[in-house]
């Protein structure tokens, strides 16, 4: 059973999800663990050695990704800009920003990611607003509460 929040209609109804939650990296059908994160604009991804290649003359990264169960994948994607975000101790980093899929629950959505290095971290995915703006209503008591639908519509934006 979904859990869902409705208001007035059926129409405006959101997916509760926990704080943590398994989502799934549709492009290669990868289960990963993710941090749901409403203080972030954006979300952001781990991945080891991304390796910068030139095709047509654009700038693109070569993903090499591993999930909790040690699955790795590989994908090369387009950069689409540099972000520059600030982090906790008030410095400014440039990250790359990519495209990627996201399924969680039953919403599947292709959103902007930037890329870092969050080793050490205990999940290698942070899902910010960007991704759960109108969809979501988020129960910080609760993990794990949904699981990724493989045959969901892709919502663009």
């Amino acid at each position: 059973m979904i859990a869902l929040a409705c208001y007035a209609n059926i129409a405006t109804c959101k997916e509760i999800i926990g704080w943590v939650e398994n989502v799934l990296l549709t492009e290669n059908n990868l289960l990963v663990k993710a941090k749901i994160d409403s203080g972030a604009r954006h979300s952001s991804l781990h991945c080891d050695c991304t390796a910068i290649v030139n095709q047509k003359g654009e700038k693109w990264v070569h993903l090499k990704i591993a999930n909790f169960e040690g699955k790795i994948t590989e994908l090369d994607k387009k950069v689409l800009r540099q972000a520059k975000i600030k982090r906790h101790d008030g410095k400014m980093q440039i990250r790359d920003v990519i495209k990627l899929t996201i399924t969680l629950g039953s919403v599947k959505k292709e959103v902007e990611v930037n890329l870092i290095d969050r080793t050490g971290l205990n999940y290698q995915l942070l899902i910010g607003r960007s991704y759960l703006k109108g969809d979501f209503l988020i129960d910080t008591s609760k993990k794990f509460i949904r699981t990724p639908k493989y045959n969901t519509k892709l919502k663009r934006f």
